[in-house]
């Protein structure tokens, strides 16, 4: 099975995150099954979630042989004519589209809702997690930062920081060049388990997988590879908001 998390953003003015739900899907992409996690719970208690339409009850698992209509409509449909361009920003070839692989690295966002996806971390036989994403909130970055990510190069080496005083979420992991250009943010989900085991300990690579050009939205203009090696006896998502509630 392939796993892939939803979070919810609270309204203003707390606009907190919290992982409410969890998407599996087979390796043959024929069987599909969403439950709740622990933390919609919590973001109930603490910022009133409601369950969403298309899944009423918190304590149910929804099984389907097709991919829920919430989890399809947030794919670009195959039909526009810029399909093709979407998949060469995503790196991912017309002869193998993965609706899973594509929302795990869109994070399925719409103006119309506060929902994120992103996909399930697992540690490998020896000891290594891979993350791949765009990099977040190049908007935000100076004009300086900007005119450097776009020359930035496939396997490009970038650094990794940790910045304690970021005015939305406190915490987050910068992606810097080698040259001191703060270039923008790994996603919030990764934040802390990136606090909590890879930067710790110190063995952490990071470095740019593709570039998109000017004609790829802003927020799908740097794709990063980052990779670690975390301690055995830690397990990534694996805290009580991401448990099932079932």
């Amino acid at each position: 099975m392939s796993t892939l998390f939803v979070a919810w953003q609270s309204p203003s003015p707390s606009r907190l995150w919290f992982p409410i739900g969890r998407l599996d899907a087979s390796d043959q992409r024929d069987h599909f099954e969403f439950s709740y996690t622990k933390g919609a719970l919590e973001a109930s208690r603490e910022s009133g979630f409601k369950p969403l339409l298309a899944f009423p009850d918190f304590n149910r698992k929804y099984e389907s042989s097709e991919l829920f209509s919430l989890f399809e409509n947030r794919i670009l449909n195959r039909n526009r004519e810029d399909f093709s361009d979407y998949l060469r920003w995503l790196d991912i070839s017309r002869d193998n589209v993965d609706p899973i692989e594509i929302l795990g690295l869109t994070g399925g966002g719409r103006q119309t809702d506060s929902l994120e996806i992103f996909p399930k971390v697992t540690r490998q036989d020896d000891g290594t997690v891979t993350y791949r994403f765009f990099l977040h909130g190049m908007r935000y970055v100076s004009d300086a930062a900007r005119r450097r990510a776009a020359e930035l190069v496939d396997g490009e080496e970038l650094r990794v920081a940790i910045e304690l005083n970021n005015p939305a979420t406190r915490t987050a992991v910068q992606l810097q060049s080698v040259d001191g250009h703060m270039l923008g943010w790994a996603p919030r989900y990764l934040v802390a388990d990136l606090c909590r085991s890879l930067i710790p300990n110190a063995e952490i690579v990071a470095n740019v997988h593709r570039v998109n050009q000017l004609d790829a939205p802003s927020s799908m203009r740097v794709l990063v590879n980052l990779q670690g090696r975390i301690p055995d006896d830690f397990i990534p998502m694996s805290s009580t908001e991401y448990m099932l509630n079932i």
